[in-house]
């Protein structure tokens, strides 16, 4: 079999070995402009049009838990993947790990006041605060899916209420689920931290806005672990100013890397990260990838395909 290879900022040569280790026989080539040379399967990060226009492949595997740049290039090229050519996101691979000691870190941080205890080292201030009480720290988390699902798995262990909010019904052991637009107001209302790990669709865009960090718990928290595209940023500056919010943790924003202009570099209240809560870790991608291409030989459906008419 022959498989593609494209990703703007992987090393190349370190992941065609990975896969001819685990594909005994695989013929693997990074792609570069004007190879229009048959292939049957394409790994991929914001592949450009022309690498999969026109291709008969198999199978298309996206190098990241999300394809939202992918459906970005469809939306815009719409010839760009063959009819029927079914596309792949990393389900797991390490991410969840590495999502829950984030989530995990931050919410800990929040209900023991530690942000608000170092503020004061730096005043000199020896003030103890009251602690939050548990049983009214209760945790949202915005999508349940793979991810979001790990993430409160991890935070039951703590003995925080648990929610989450999804488009369609979901069932997570010791957590109360929430589905559709008629449920999300309740969600909110009842919700201290904000845990955003929904999928980039046309339909999340700008979903964390004024209203609905006006619909949480006062003094609320809002962890956002997904895109920057699901918040409208000068909507949060304002809901932490009105005191809506109490503190916001950010890993993802609308232009990356951010504007060093950018607001939210001095406020105090927000932390921030370089889009690495959870990065792909090529020896776990390898395993999967390599798994689900061979159930494919064999004639099987892999999981973790992407509906194209949902966006995840």
């Amino acid at each position: 079999m022959d498989i593609l290879f494209y990703h703007p900022s992987f090393k190349a040569d370190k992941w065609i070995d990975l896969l001819q280790q685990r594909l005994p026989g695989a013929r693997v080539r990074q792609w570069l402009p004007g190879d229009d040379r048959p292939a049957d399967y394409a790994l991929v990060r914001n592949p450009p049009p022309e690498m999969l226009k026109g291709r008969r492949l198999r199978g298309v595997y996206a190098l990241g838990a999300g394809v939202d740049d992918i459906l970005e290039q469809l939306r815009q090229h719409p010839d760009m993947l063959g009819e029927g050519i079914p596309l792949f996101r990393l389900e797991d691979t390490g991410m969840s790990l590495q999502m829950q000691e984030y989530a995990v870190y931050h919410v800990l941080g929040w209900f023991r006041r530690f942000p608000e205890y170092q503020q004061q080292k730096r005043e000199a201030l020896w003030h103890p605060l009251r602690n939050h009480r548990r049983e009214e720290f209760t945790i949202g988390l915005l999508g349940a899916g793979v991810l979001g699902a790990s993430v409160a798995q991890s935070l039951q262990a703590w003995g925080f209420p648990l929610r989450c909010w999804s488009r369609s019904p979901k069932q997570i052991d010791g957590v109360t689920s929430f589905h559709g637009d008629a449920q999300l107001g309740e969600f909110l209302s009842g919700t201290r931290v904000l845990i955003n790990l929904l999928p980039n669709t046309p339909q999340t865009v700008g979903i964390i806005n004024r209203a609905l960090l006006s619909q949480l718990q006062p003094g609320a928290f809002l962890l956002n672990l997904a895109r920057g595209a699901h918040l409208v940023e000068a909507d949060l500056l304002a809901a932490l100013e009105a005191g809506e919010v109490s503190a916001a943790a950010l890993d993802v924003f609308n232009h990356e890397p951010l504007p060093v202009e950018h607001a939210f570099w001095s406020h105090p209240d927000i932390a921030i990260t370089p889009h690495n809560a959870a990065v792909t870790l090529r020896e776990e991608a390898g395993d999967y990838i390599a798994r689900s291409i061979l159930l494919q030989e064999q004639g099987e459906m892999p999981s973790g395909r992407v509906d194209l008419s949902r966006g995840y």
